[in-house]
Parts: structure tokens; C-alpha cells; sequence
């Protein structure tokens, strides 16, 4: 029990704050793929509310199993998709969308959910208004995901072999010094799509906006761990023809789905870009329209929630950032003076009243310091400090002792 206590200044205590980074790295076959029994992933958990599809990392009903993240889509009411006849799900597909842009976009000074907007001004311009949604875990973003590390690379345009012949890559470029605070989530950037695989590279697929490679494809919040990936990343294909390389420009960032050049013939086939994995696959759209959604808003109206999150695991080649860990720390620097704590406080340092140390009685004092303890206001002992080894303490010397407490 310590005897004697020493008071801090306003000097001898400061505050700092650390930010910690983990690299995550998802590759595409954990997220669709890896865990096979049949043709089940038992990773892939989805529920009877059929709302949203969670994802682990190994199968789900294995007590190793970690939660890595929640996939699901909607749209706003607002969308051309919720006047379309039928929709799948549409309740469900409205609330989700509304759900999300509650928590994430908030309300305006009416009372009324805002939607999605392209560029974060919440005054105008383009609406997001049918989007995926990736709810990553609390366990692999930590506090934050870190500005300028995200990036999730689509496969995109199926070939004629049934594979992802081009892939694009959505980052959140530059957004460490170009990020918005007016969401009630907290931190948030631009989402932006550029090319990762183009393939043959014979032409440009990817639109040009502004003389920029990259092009605005959905929002990343990073307090709360979510990206919101435009539908429009997938192209719009309705209404469009079809020019000299099979390609159709849309309303899309991609533009068309990839044909064969006729595809408006019967007997003639037609790719969507959102690839064989939307339930029908490649089929010939004339003689069989109902085998394959012709646009991705044919996928987001004409199928339940969980398939749309399969289509766009199946085309996840990887999913990466850096995590943050934000670490607070209180540092007090314990400081001995020449002529303070030169004796024990150990009831053995004394041998019938005397200090063992000393052989001669003029000796000067000598112990040596192993530890510090903090003491609340009225001598309670609230934390201990060890040192690595024992440091010698005598009228001759000052010592500093730099304590950290992380919290």
C-alpha cells in the first residue's frame, strides 16, 4: 500500500487518439463459391423474410463461421420500377430502399426520406434510386473504413462462353481529401467506376464523363460500413440498338448488353451484362423472353431480393479495404524528483527500523522503482503500471515515467 502520493499537474497528463489499419482482402470465391455441398453455399444464409442475404466466411452453422457482411437491394417509390407491372417484392423492395436512405440520407426540413443522391448535394441532381446495398460486419470495419481504400472489382458483359469477359473496379478515389459530413450516418464519398479489364481492348466500353476515366457509380459511408452501388453500373438496355461491335449504348454507365449483332431475329442470342447467373442465363430472348431478364431492371422488378444479391455475388472478383481502430489514450508523465521516492514502500526494505540497503548509516538513501499505481481523488487505486525491469532511484538521480492508458 502506497504511503505516499504525489499530485498530477495540467502539465503531466495529455490526451492522444491513434488510428489503427487492417488490411481486409475478400476474394470473389469466398463470397460465391468456396462452400459447395450440391448446389447449395452454406456460407450464403438466407432468410424467410427474404429481405437481405448474410455472408460468412466459412459455412454458416459452423461455430467458427464469422459474419462478414449483408447483401440486399430496392428502390425508391419514386423509380420507374415501382409503377412497373409486376414487381417482385415491391413492398419490400420500397422498404429496404427507404430503410436505408432513413439511416444513411435522412430526412429533409419536410419530414420526408431523402434519396440517394449521385454526388452527395442533397439540393439536386441525379437520384440514385435503385440500388444494391453492402452492409459490411462491425467485426471487419471496426470503426471506420478507412478514406481512399475501398475497392470492389464487378465482373461485367458476358461472352460468348458464358464468362466475364471485362471487369470494372469501384474506389472511393481520393475520398481522404474530397468527402461529405451532411449524412446523419456520419462520413461519406463518391463511389466512382472505372476500367479494370476491358478485354480485347478494341473499344471504349466504359463511358467517358467530363474527360474522366471514372465515372460516379454509387456511395460509401464509413462509419456505418455501407456501400451503395447504382443499379446503373449494370447498363439499362431497354430501347437501345445494337452498333457494329454487338455493343448497346444505354442509360448506363456500361451501356447495352453485349449480342451478336441480330438480336432482334429469332434464333439469335443476347448477353446480358449482369451474365449467365440471372436465372436463364444466355437464351434467346425472341423465341424465349421469360428465361432471361433482358436488363438489370428487368432483374431488380422481375426477381425476389435473393437472387438479385446472387447475381451480384456471383460477379464480386474481390472486395478489399482497410479497417480503422480507433484508439484513445490518456498519458500521464510520473515524475520523480531528486529528493522524492528514494524510499520503499515495501515493508521489507526495513529490518528492525532499519533500511537494508544502507550499511553505513550516512549512506544515501537507495531503492529502486518496479511499478506505478494511480490513485483516485480521496487514495483509492484505480490502475498499476509495470516497468520491465527495476530502475535505480537515489537523491542523485530524476526519473520520468511515461504511463499510457488505452481505451
Amino acid at each position: 500500500m502506497a504511503t505516499t502520493y504525489k499530485t498530477f499537474s495540467n502539465n503531466d497528463i495529455v490526451s492522444t487518439k491513434t488510428l489503427l489499419n487492417e488490411a481486409i482482402p475478400l476474394t470473389g470465391t469466398v463470397i460465391s463459391g468456396t462452400y459447395m455441398e450440391g448446389t447449395s453455399e452454406v456460407n450464403i444464409k438466407n432468410y424467410a423474410h427474404g429481405m437481405f442475404q448474410s455472408i460468412y466466411d466459412y459455412p454458416y452453422l459452423s461455430s467458427s463461421a464469422n459474419h462478414i457482411f449483408d447483401i440486399t437491394m430496392g428502390f425508391s417509390a419514386n423509380s420507374d420500377l415501382s409503377s412497373s407491372s409486376p414487381v417482385t417484392q415491391q413492398a419490400k423492395k420500397i422498404n429496404i430502399y427507404n430503410q436505408m436512405a432513413k439511416v444513411l440520407v435522412g430526412h429533409s426540413s419536410s419530414g420526408v426520406i431523402q434519396e440517394f443522391d449521385e454526388d452527395g448535394d442533397l439540393t439536386g441532381g441525379t437520384k440514385l434510386r435503385e440500388c444494391f446495398f453492402i452492409n459490411c460486419a462491425r467485426l471487419l470495419t471496426k470503426d471506420e473504413i478507412k478514406k481512399g481504400s475501398f475497392s470492389l472489382e464487378l465482373g461485367v458483359e458476358v461472352g460468348l462462353s458464358g464468362a466475364f469477359q471485362k471487369r470494372i473496379k469501384l474506389t472511393d478515389y481520393n475520398a481522404q481529401n474530397d468527402y461529405r459530413v451532411n449524412s446523419p450516418a456520419g462520413d461519406y464519398a463518391v463511389l466512382y467506376a472505372e476500367t479494370s479489364y476491358d478485354g480485347s481492348g478494341s473499344y471504349t466500353w466504359l463511358k467517358n464523363e467530363g474527360g474522366s476515366s471514372r465515372v460516379k457509380a454509387g456511395l460509401l459511408y464509413y462509419q456505418a460500413g455501407v456501400a451503395v452501388i447504382s443499379a446503373s453500373v449494370f447498363g439499362h438496355s431497354s430501347g437501345s440498338k445494337h452498333d457494329a461491335n454487338g455493343l448497346h449504348g444505354g442509360g448506363g454507365l456500361l451501356g447495352g448488353f453485349y449480342g451478336d449483332g441480330n438480336e432482334a431475329a429469332a434464333g439469335h442470342t443476347w448477353f446480358p451484362h449482369m451474365g449467365p447467373q440471372l436465372g436463364g442465363g444466355m437464351a434467346n430472348h425472341a423465341a424465349n423472353p421469360q428465361r432471361a431478364h433482358r436488363s438489370v431492371d428487368a432483374l431488380l422488378s422481375g426477381s425476389e431480393i435473393s437472387s438479385s444479391c446472387d447475381a451480384l455475388r456471383a460477379r464480386i472478383y474481390n472486395l478489399s479495404f482497410n479497417n480503422t481502430t480507433e484508439l484513445n489514450s490518456t498519458i500521464y508523465f510520473c515524475r520523480l524528483n531528486h529528493n522524492e521516492f528514494n524510499y520503499s514502500s515495501n515493508p521489507t526494505y526495513l529490518n528492525g527500523s532499519k533500511i537494508r540497503v544502507k550499511n553505513v548509516a550516512g549512506d544515501t538513501p537507495v531503492s529502486y522503482v518496479t511499478g506505478v499505481g494511480l490513485y483516485s481523488s480521496d487514495n483509492e487505486l484505480m490502475a498499476v503500471a509495470k516497468l520491465s525491469e527495476p530502475l535505480k532511484k537515489d537523491p542523485t538521480n530524476e526519473l520520468t515515467l511515461r504511463v499510457r492508458l488505452d481505451y
